[in-house]
């Protein structure tokens, strides 16, 4: 089957698909590496919270955004990118039209533009039957950003490198964890500031993260406290209002308190429903932005199809 032909059997479908954040369980940074980036190591679980992206084909070449966070939209959005980037590996003659609702929180710590850029990526090489081969789509991703690899399958992952090294855990979910309280302060965190400000005494040799997908794989105990953040530190230090609510999120009941990737996102777990309930209340009567969720594993069957 010709890209043409493809171009007018497929003009008009519209496929939605989830797409879901994740938290960093562990964050170990290692070193600067020469070209500017930092080498990690970090496990990461995709979470019940989630965008909602419609992709429709359109016989025009262009692609066009409309987000439900009307400063998202235009041509540096990932989601853009990474069509783009597809329609130029692929020399595609026909376009998309992409909304997208956002849930996620912009510039959490919770890879909402990661995840929407390889939810895309996957939901046209599968809905619209792209010849491309999941090496390429990961060389796609990894060019978008270091967290965008991981989201195409999600789940839970050891991941290395600039976080595009991707090594699936099989997921047995601690019970310990069952519960995942997030609190998203009212601020934005610079992930590049975060970075430039490490000190010695913040990289490590990434034990943390080896020690956790070790317990992980064997099924044995796993503690808050066997949690770990490289970045932690600095986020409390240079940003108050997230060490105000992580204090908060203490002094409510939370057990132990972590940030997620460069924040300011804060999550904390609980083993059963209840507690959890109690502190969101308290948390979301102080006037702050909390979420209830738990760890998920994405299923290809999210997407959806429609026809026109």
């Amino acid at each position: 089957m010709t890209n043409t032909h493809l171009s007018e059997q497929r003009a008009g479908q519209t496929c939605f698909a989830r797409s879901y954040a994740k938290i960093n369980l562990t964050l170990d940074v290692l070193r600067r590496r020469s070209d500017g980036f930092h080498e990690l190591l970090t496990i990461m679980q995709t979470i019940d919270l989630y965008d909602t992206i419609c992709v429709t084909a359109i016989a025009e070449d262009a692609v066009r955004l409309t987000c439900s966070r009307p400063e998202l939209n235009g041509d540096d959005n990932l989601v853009v990118r990474a069509i783009q980037a597809l329609r130029q590996r692929l020399a595609l003659p026909y376009g998309f039209e992409v909304e997208l609702y956002k849930q996620i929180p912009v510039a959490a710590g919770l890879g909402g533009g990661s995840s929407n850029a390889a939810t895309v990526l996957t939901l046209l090489q599968r809905a619209w039957q792209l010849p491309i081969s999941a090496e390429e789509l990961h060389e796609i991703a990894a060019a978008l950003g270091s967290d965008v690899p991981f989201f195409l399958e999600g789940g839970l992952a050891y991941c290395e490198g600039r976080g595009e090294v991707i090594t699936p855990l099989t997921p047995h979910w601690p019970a310990s964890m069952r519960w995942l309280l997030l609190l998203k302060p009212a601020i934005s965190v610079s992930t590049a500031s975060v970075f430039r400000n490490l000190t010695p005494d913040d990289y490590c040799d990434g034990s943390w993260s080896r020690k956790l997908r070790t317990a992980l794989e064997q099924q044995t105990p796993v503690r808050p406290e066997d949690l770990h953040n490289s970045l932690q530190r600095g986020v409390l230090e240079q940003y108050p209002e997230v060490a105000r609510a992580r204090e908060e999120m203490l002094r409510a009941g939370a057990p132990h308190v972590y940030l997620s990737g460069s924040g300011p996102t804060l999550f904390t777990a609980f083993t059963t429903l209840d507690p959890a309930v109690r502190v969101q209340h308290q948390l979301r009567e102080a006037g702050y932005e909390v979420y209830l969720t738990r760890a998920i594993h994405p299923q290809h069957e999210d997407i959806s199809f429609f026809s026109s």
